[in-house]
Formats: structure tokens, sequence, C-alpha cells
């Protein structure tokens, strides 16, 4: 999928940029990954994990599409948001593979181990943290 796609299918749109829904979504953000490091990392609790930071995720991207003026509806179009409109292809990737990691674990009951868990955790973290510092130069 490409920006245009995303665009042409009103999947994502211009809009006005959202500075204060930027800022909300941003603590939600950090709400969620207070809530994922308070869970210990076991065979339950791994899959809920993941989804929190992933969401934690998500939610920085949206405040980067907002903070500039889109609103994203598909997850699958932060990916060439990330390649097309901010130059980023290698979060571009990482984002990506993780999306895809996560949505096998919630849509498709793939069960994972503790040490791929910690390892997509590990990942999300560094991906979470390398947006958050985008978003800071950015001064949104």
């Amino acid at each position: 999928m490409d920006w245009n796609s995303c665009l042409r299918k009103k999947e994502s749109k211009p809009i006005k940029p959202d500075l204060e829904m930027a800022k909300a979504l941003r603590e939600t953000s950090k709400n969620k990954i207070i809530s994922s490091r308070e869970l210990r990392l076991r065979p339950e609790t791994a899959a809920a994990k993941i989804s929190l930071s992933y969401d934690a995720v998500r939610e920085i991207l949206e405040a980067l599409a907002l903070s500039i003026g889109f609103k994203i509806y598909n997850p699958a179009c932060y990916t060439p948001f990330l390649k097309e409109i901010l130059n980023e292809l290698n979060l571009a990737e990482d984002f990506d593979q993780l999306r895809k990691i996560r949505n096998d674990i919630n849509y498709y009951g793939k069960i994972i181990s503790l040490s791929e868990a910690q390892y997509v955790l590990e990942q999300l973290d560094a991906l979470l943290e390398k947006l958050n510092r985008k978003i800071k130069n950015q001064q949104i």
C-alpha cells in the first residue's frame, strides 16, 4: 500500500492540524506504556503487554499525523505515512513488521513464547523512543 492509495480509499485524509488531540494521544500513549510495564511478563500476559505497547506506538503515530495535518483511519496506512510523508523508511519497516506480529496475536490467535514476546516488547519500546524523539523535535 502507498500513501496515495490510503488517500484515494479514504483511509487517510488531510485535515487542519489538531495539536490538542495530538497532546491527548501522547498522554494516552504514556498511560498504556505504564500499564504494560505494570504487568509481569508471563505466558498469560504476553499478548496483553504486546497489545498495550503496540497501541502506545500507534497513538504516537496518530499524534504525529494529527500534528502535521493528517487523520489516518487504517493502521496499515501508518507505514506509507512514515515512508512517504516523514521520509522514515526504517521506522516504516519496523512499524509494519510489529503491526503484523500484533495482528497475528490479536486476530489469528498466534501463541508467542516468552522470549519472542520479550524481543517484540523491546522492539516496540525502541520504536516508541524513536517516535517520541521525532515528535519532540517537531515541538508538538
